[in-house]
This record gives C-alpha cells, sequence and structure tokens, in this order.
C-alpha cells in the first residue's frame, strides 16, 4: 500500500470510527429521525453541488430504482435504527455488535449465489463470529434491552445489504453521484417527520456539535475520501476498514462517555474479526488475484460502502 493509501486508510478508519459516539450525543436530546434528517440533508448539500459539478448524476438516474432501493437499507432504515437502539444501548456496544456485517454478507451472498464457494474456512470464520456476537450481547454491557438489539439487527442487515446492491446494480456508477442523490432522497423522506418532531428547545451545544460533525466529517467528507481510497488501492482492500472501525468507535466510548468494558467484550470482538477475516478471505483472495478488474475499479471509483 502506498503512503497516500496508508494515510487515506488510516483517516476512514477514524472518521468511521467516531459516528456511534456523536449519534449517542445527539439522540439525547433530538428525535433519531431528526438527526437523520440533519445529517442527510446537510451532506447532500454538500455532495449535490460536487456530483453536478462532474456530471455524476445523469447515469446514475438511469438506474434510479436501485438508488432509492440502496438509500432505503443502507440509509433512510439503518440511521435511524441506530439512533434509536443508542437511546438505550452503549455506543460501545452498538459499534461492536455491527463488526458482524461482513459474515451477513458472506451468508447473504451464499444464499444469493453471489459469491465464490466458501470452503471449510468459510463456514468456520462464520460459525467464530457468531460465538463472538454472542459473547459480546451476553456480556453486561448496557443490553438489556432486547428492542435495542433487534434494532441494531437490522441494522447489521442493512449494512450486508447494501454493498450487495452496489455491487451488482450500481456497480461502476460515480461514487459521489450514487451517494449524493441517495442523501438527498433520505432527507426529503425525512423532512416531514422531523419538522414534527423538532424539540421545544434549542439542542445544547454539544448536540449541536455533534450533529454537524456527523453531517460533515462522518458523511460528507467521508465520502470524497472513501472515494479517493478505493481510487488509491482498489475497492477489496478499502473494505477493511470495516474490522477497525468498531474499535475505535469501542475505545471513545470508554474513554469519553465513561461505558464499561469487560474481557468478555474483548475477546468477543477477536472472535468477530477473527470469524470475519475467515469468512470473507477466500472471496478477498480470489478479487485480488485479478489485477485487471482492481485496476478498472480504482479507475472509475465504485460507489463507498457507508458503515457510519
Amino acid at each position: 500500500m502506498t503512503r497516500r493509501g496508508l494515510v487515506l486508510f488510516g483517516l476512514m478508519s477514524v472518521i468511521w470510527g467516531i459516528p456511534y459516539l456523536f449519534i449517542r450525543v445527539a439522540v439525547a436530546e433530538i428525535t433519531p429521525a431528526t438527526l437523520v434528517f440533519a445529517r442527510t440533508s446537510i451532506a447532500a448539500v454538500i455532495l449535490l453541488p460536487i456530483a453536478l459539478a462532474r456530471v455524476d448524476l445523469r447515469a446514475v438516474l438511469v438506474r434510479w430504482r436501485w438508488v432509492v432501493a440502496f438509500a432505503a437499507v443502507e440509509i433512510a432504515v439503518p440511521w435511524v435504527m441506530l439512533g434509536s437502539a443508542e437511546q438505550r444501548v452503549s455506543s460501545s456496544l452498538a459499534a461492536l455488535l455491527i463488526a458482524g456485517v461482513p459474515l451477513v454478507g458472506t451468508a447473504i451472498a451464499l444464499a444469493t449465489g453471489g459469491a465464490d464457494r466458501v470452503g471449510r474456512a468459510g463456514l468456520l470464520g462464520l460459525l467464530i463470529g457468531l460465538i463472538g456476537v454472542l459473547a459480546i450481547v451476553g456480556a453486561d454491557f448496557e443490553a438489556s434491552d432486547a428492542t435495542a438489539l433487534v434494532q441494531i439487527a437490522v441494522v447489521i442487515v442493512g449494512y450486508a445489504v447494501g454493498p450487495a446492491i452496489l455491487s451488482r446494480r450500481l456497480g461502476g456508477l460515480p461514487s459521489v453521484g450514487v451517494m449524493a442523490l441517495s442523501l438527498g432522497l433520505c432527507a426529503l423522506v425525512y423532512l416531514p417527520i422531523a419538522a414534527v418532531q423538532l424539540p421545544s428547545v434549542m439542542p445544547s451545544t454539544n448536540v449541536l456539535a455533534a450533529v454537524a460533525i456527523l453531517a460533515v466529517l462522518c458523511t460528507a467528507c467521508a465520502f470524497l475520501v472513501f472515494a479517493a481510497l478505493i481510487a488509491e488501492i482498489g475497492p477489496v482492500r478499502a473494505t477493511v476498514i470495516t474490522y477497525v472501525n468498531p474499535a475505535v468507535a469501542a475505545v471513545l466510548g470508554v474513554l469519553v462517555l465513561n461505558e464499561s468494558f469487560s474481557i468478555a467484550m474483548g475477546i468477543g470482538f477477536a472472535l468477530v474479526i477473527l470469524g470475519s477475516t475467515l469468512a470473507t478471505r477466500q472471496s478477498r483472495a480470489i478479487l485480488e488475484a485479478r489485477p485487471t478488474a482492481v485496476e478498472a475499479a480504482a479507475a472509475t471509483p465504485r460507489p463507498a460502502v457507508p458503515e457510519r
């Protein structure tokens, strides 16, 4: 990996590791739907002019139905579910559980015939990852609310289905155009909901700052940086950030929000990462053995996968 690639990788590992902390801060005073509207509308305002300047939207609009589907499963539903869940569970727990997204993605790919055949190592990885998830949930980590855990499960499935839509139905389209249009659509959907859920008093400075950071840094800037990362190292290596983000989120939750941490959580997280690595290693190795495809993807950045 080049020095530029390492810098971009490091930036993305941090940028998409901090949303969990700021989501928990924001939903303490505003509703999850209001947060989603604020985050998507601000980011859309930033990205849409860039997409228009690049003439990205023309090609994207041709496949508008799949853009709507992607926006729903990757942004509209997961973000409000995650915000709602973080009103009842810690940000660290949410982040560690979402580390299981690659496991669900592998299972979906197998079920739909979208992946190369997974051998014993892949199946072992799925099993190890499941044990890791159970270890995380089983620990005493503010996880008493079953509804919140179900909401996080919905987030995990959405984050796993989204990339499948990107790769199979939106592959090759400009990433900025796809994300700008998706964010704009979500903002329009949540506008009437946020209008009736506006807080009666002005949120605190901390909440306003959290919303601004989520919208500008963790959404708009993040997608631009991730597109550059894909162009630099290819879409396969770029997805490895999904293994680093939860660790960053867990550390921030413990240091900033004074959330607890247990040995069981650490062991469970390690098992999830090991399981995800084993479950996805075969398909990654096959893709890396095809430099022509990677070079083509790097030349025309494919839509990025948000893990925020």
